[in-house]
């Protein structure tokens, strides 16, 4: 299903990819993501994500930054940020992405210590890495199970509907 399968006042739990196409932005899954956030916007529908996928989304873009700004690759692109903090020091736009998803009025869920031990049970019962699996955790214990990503490894979880840009 798409985000355009998403019914009116559903609530659903956003991923960092989702954020990512939006900002970005990417020329295939971008204007579904936009459409999705601005349905948020309007209160279509419940928007959630956490302070975790709001660190990787982060992480993603300030890369992407990098990479248009300075002509880097990809491969390698943390440690060459490391190595180049005063062109770190010079990105921008990631941290202005940041500030503006709480203006779609995505509401920002934080992680209590109990949910990593949460997490780490759910990475060995689905295969899940510890941020998708820390995303069930927060999902579980919000009772949401709409998620809004592209990312397939969610689709091993029971009782997760997963929502795709396109």
């Amino acid at each position: 299903m798409t985000f355009a399968d998403l019914p009116g006042g559903t609530a659903v739990f956003v991923d960092a990819n989702t954020l990512v196409y939006h900002f970005q932005p990417h020329p295939v899954f971008g204007p579904a993501c936009t459409d999705l956030l601005e349905r948020i916007e309007h209160q279509d529908l419940s928007g959630f994500t956490s302070t975790h996928i709001l660190s990787e989304f982060a992480h993603r873009l300030m890369t992407l930054e990098a990479c248009a700004l300075f002509g880097w690759p990809f491969s390698g692109i943390a440690q060459r940020l490391k190595k180049h903090p005063v062109q770190l020091q010079g990105l921008t736009r990631f941290r202005q992405a940041v500030q503006e998803v709480p203006q779609f009025g995505i509401q920002i869920l934080t992680i209590p210590p109990t949910f990593i031990d949460a997490a780490a049970a759910i990475s060995q019962q689905t295969g899940l890495l510890s941020n998708d699996a820390l995303v069930v955790a927060l999902m579980q214990a919000n009772g949401l199970t709409h998620l809004a990503s592209n990312d397939a490894d969610f689709d091993r979880v029971p009782g997760i509907t997963r929502y795709v840009p396109v």
